[in-house]
C-alpha cells in the first residue's frame, strides 16, 4: 500500500505513548457515536468517549480501551490524547472486574450525593465497562482464557 494511503497514527495519556504507527484505518468512540477515519479523511476534532478503539494496520487488527480524551485528524495523520487508553491484551479483566463493582457500589452510595462526586463514579464505571468489553472480546477471539 503506497505510503498516501497510509494514516500516521498516535495515541498518548498522560504516562506514555501507548502507540505509534503508519495505519489503515481506526474505528473509535466519539461523543457524536462511533466513526472510521480512512486514508485523506476530511480534518476533524472530536471528543473521545469510553469505549473500544480498533486499528488495523498491514491485516493486523490492534484493540485498546480508551477512557475519553480528544482526537485530531489532519489529512492522513491522528493523534489522540487519551485520558487512559490501553491494550486488549494488557488488560487484567480480574482487576477490571474488581474496579467495575468498587465504582457500581460507589455509585449506588453517591446517588444522594452532590452531582460531582456521582459524575466521577460514573465515570470510573463507563471506563471500567470499557475495559472488560474490550478485553474480553479481543482475548477470546485470540483463544486465550479469561481468568
Amino acid at each position: 500500500m503506497a505510503a498516501e494511503n497510509k494514516i500516521k497514527f498516535k495515541i498518548v495519556t498522560p504516562e506514555r505513548t501507548v502507540f505509534e504507527d503508519q495505519i489503515d484505518q481506526v474505528t473509535l468512540p466519539t461523543a457524536d457515536g462511533e466513526i472510521t477515519v480512512l486514508p485523506n479523511h476530511i480534518p476533524l476534532i472530536s471528543i473521545l468517549v469510553p469505549g473500544e478503539l480498533d486499528v488495523k494496520a498491514g491485516g493486523k487488527e490492534i484493540a485498546m480501551a480508551v477512557s475519553g480524551g480528544m482526537i485530531e485528524v489532519q489529512k492522513n495523520e491522528i493523534t489522540i490524547l487519551a485520558d487512559t487508553a490501553e491494550r486488549a491484551e494488557e488488560i487484567d479483566v480480574k482487576r477490571a472486574e474488581e474496579a467495575k463493582d468498587r465504582a457500581e457500589k460507589l455509585k449506588e452510595e453517591r446517588i444522594q450525593a452532590d452531582e460531582t462526586q456521582y459524575a466521577t463514579a460514573a465515570a470510573i464505571l463507563e471506563k471500567n465497562l470499557a475495559r472488560i468489553r474490550v478485553a474480553k472480546k479481543h482475548l477470546t477471539k485470540r483463544g486465550m482464557k479469561i481468568e
